[in-house]
């Protein structure tokens, strides 16, 4: 991403977290970050359409490491299936490497997103409240469940915004096309791959994560700092 445009939401971000804003404001802003990240993903695809050089198909491997790696993981995979990537899940000691697929701008942007999320997920579980008689493992794993597909929804929503406003008829085919061709490249690497089983929860924070997640800023703040991947504590 542009060092401009990097700029410009991290500057939105930071006023949406003002504790002097007020929750419209601080929405407000946060909507703003997002429509921006999204609006950014249509423009590369565009560009690539006239000039493939500038934005190829590849792969990474981000680390997702325990406690909860799995609720980890889910939430990667959350975050990269609406901005057109996809991962495939290999266990790799006490966590898992998660191995994307997609092209360069929409890797860029999903674990740009991702890394952020962890950190707003990290604080929100360390003020979330464990109701008695819970077992607290078993809610933050629905928390986190609860979380991550909330954000899985923004994300369609800023998606499909950004391709509304774009205005232009070929948009449609040209992100179509560039999904098949992400899905091609995965199929190369992986051609026996397997879909996971349905995971199924038993705690009560569903209700509570999904909340946190309507909430969450998703322009990508937390670019610096410690490994996020560490915040969640069991």
């Amino acid at each position: 991403m542009s060092e401009a445009m990097l700029s410009k939401v991290r500057k939105l971000l930071a006023q949406a977290e003002d504790p002097a804003c007020t929750p419209a404001e601080s929405a407000a802003f946060t909507a703003k970050a997002t429509e921006l990240i999204a609006r950014y993903g249509v423009d590369r695809a565009l560009l690539a359409a006239r000039d493939p050089a500038r934005d190829p198909v590849g792969d990474r491997v981000v680390d997702v490491v325990a406690p909860y790696a799995r609720d980890k993981a889910g939430l990667l995979a959350a975050v990269a299936d609406p901005l057109r990537c996809r991962c495939v899940r290999r266990r790799q000691g006490n966590g898992f490497a998660m191995h994307l697929f997609g092209f360069a701008s929409d890797l860029e942007r999903a674990e740009l997103l991702f890394t952020s999320l962890l950190v707003q997920a990290a604080h929100g579980l360390a003020g979330a409240v464990v109701p008695a008689g819970e077992h607290p493992a078993a809610y933050r794993r629905t928390w986190l469940a609860g979380f991550a597909q909330v954000v899985a929804e923004r994300l369609r929503a800023a998606e499909a915004g950004a391709v509304a406003e774009a205005g232009e008829p070929s948009v449609a085919l040209v992100l179509a096309d560039r999904s098949d061709r992400v899905q091609r490249r995965l199929a190369e690497v992986y051609p026996r791959l397997r879909t996971a089983p349905r995971r199924r929860l038993g705690g009560g924070g569903y209700g509570s994560g999904a909340a946190a997640g309507r909430r969450a800023d998703l322009g990508g703040t937390g670019l610096t700092g410690p490994d996020p991947s560490r915040g969640i504590v069991g």
